[in-house]
């Protein structure tokens, strides 16, 4: 048996029901500006060896709550293990970022990729999951993530990080058909890993999709929210009768956050170029909103940084359905002081909005 949730914060406001404060989560909480994950991903070698093992994914998911007054954890892995479980070698270069030994381009590449079994290939994923739900102890919820297939895809295609996406971008053009067949197959897999890490005991789910903004809005429709929509239709959406919420997160989407109400998604990461008050009049108030704090603003003098949680607040403005986080993750050069600042405000302030 699991313990009850003692902090429902998250879950509640997810699901846009009254909550007595705003409550917040940072995503990449657990990471590389705390000197306590440096000091295990040093001893454990390197990222995926992190990853990898149980025990030190528990670990380092719950450093930054012993720390901070968090109304969430969020399972330490990467939205890149898909890729390796189909086969493509992922691995770490030292100052570049994620590559893979056997990117995918040509027809028969993608037309040779099959669905794993996820419990077999991804099956440290699942123990880490379970291991972080029992030492939680029902503290706070546990969110459990994947990449949206195009995200993930742009990866498997130019074979690590890119800008331009010239690759995977002339597949679109010249054979789409090519392109939503690997869309597909990276969908499929993704529901199975999904579902897998809600019966380990995850109990809300956050796809991100990262790089769907760089698509032009029929594209975006057509590789990147139609992937979404079937890993949605897929998942199961409760667990020992409580709901579990998913949370879509386009980076840059702006308007197209009116597109993403219609999945059945039950909220919306939103990031700092969009204000909330927007963001609310986008969807109708028919979802929830997550974020949206400019991730730089951490840089900043403690002042200023109330100031900016004092803003996404009053942005938001009153009734349910708000979960504070940054627009985008929190990066390495952050002193962690600063998150104090960000989550005290937030506990601090949020009470007013919700009388």
């Amino acid at each position: 048996m699991t313990a009850p949730l003692k902090n429902d914060l998250l879950i509640r406001a997810l699901l846009r029901e009254p909550v007595s404060r705003t409550p917040v989560w940072i995503m990449r909480q657990a990471g590389r500006y705390l000197p306590e994950y440096r000091a295990v991903r040093e001893k454990a070698g390197d990222f995926m060896s992190v990853c990898s093992n149980p025990e030190l994914a528990c670990e380092v998911t719950l450093q930054p709550l012993r720390r901070f007054k968090l109304d969430a954890a969020i399972l330490f892995s990467d939205i890149l293990t898909i890729p390796d479980a189909l086969g493509l070698g992922l691995y770490f270069e030292t100052g570049e970022g994620p590559k893979f030994r056997n990117p995918v381009s040509t027809e028969s590449e993608i037309k040779n990729l099959a669905v794993p079994d996820v419990a077999d290939k991804l099956g440290y994923v699942f123990d880490a999951v379970s291991l972080i739900r029992r030492e939680l102890d029902g503290q706070v919820p546990l969110i459990g993530f994947a990449g949206s297939p195009w995200t993930v895809g742009t990866y498997m295609v130019e074979g690590g990080s890119s800008r331009e996406f010239t690759k995977i971008k002339g597949i679109a053009a010249e054979n789409p058909a090519l392109l939503e067949h690997m869309l597909d197959v990276v969908a499929a897999t993704t529901t199975d890993y999904l579902n897998a890490q809600i019966d380990a005991g995850a109990q809300a789910i956050m796809i991100f999709d990262t790089w769907g903004a760089a698509l032009e809005l029929d594209d975006y429709r057509r590789f990147s929210l139609a992937g979404m929509q079937r890993i949605i239709d897929g998942l199961q959406r409760e667990k020992d009768g409580a709901r579990i919420p998913v949370i879509l997160f386009t980076k840059g989407a702006g308007s197209m956050l009116t597109e993403m109400v219609a999945t059945g998604c039950d909220a919306l990461g939103v990031d700092w170029t969009t204000d909330l008050d927007q963001a609310r009049e986008f969807t109708g108030d028919k979802v929830a909103l997550q974020g949206n704090l400019n991730p730089a603003m951490l840089r900043e003098s403690p002042e200023v940084i109330e100031q900016g949680v004092a803003d996404v607040l009053a942005s938001y403005g009153n009734g349910p359905g708000h979960v504070f986080n940054l627009g985008h993750g929190i990066t390495p050069d952050i002193d962690p002081e600063h998150l104090g600042v960000l989550v005290d405000a937030v506990h601090r302030l949020s009470p007013a909005y919700h009388g």
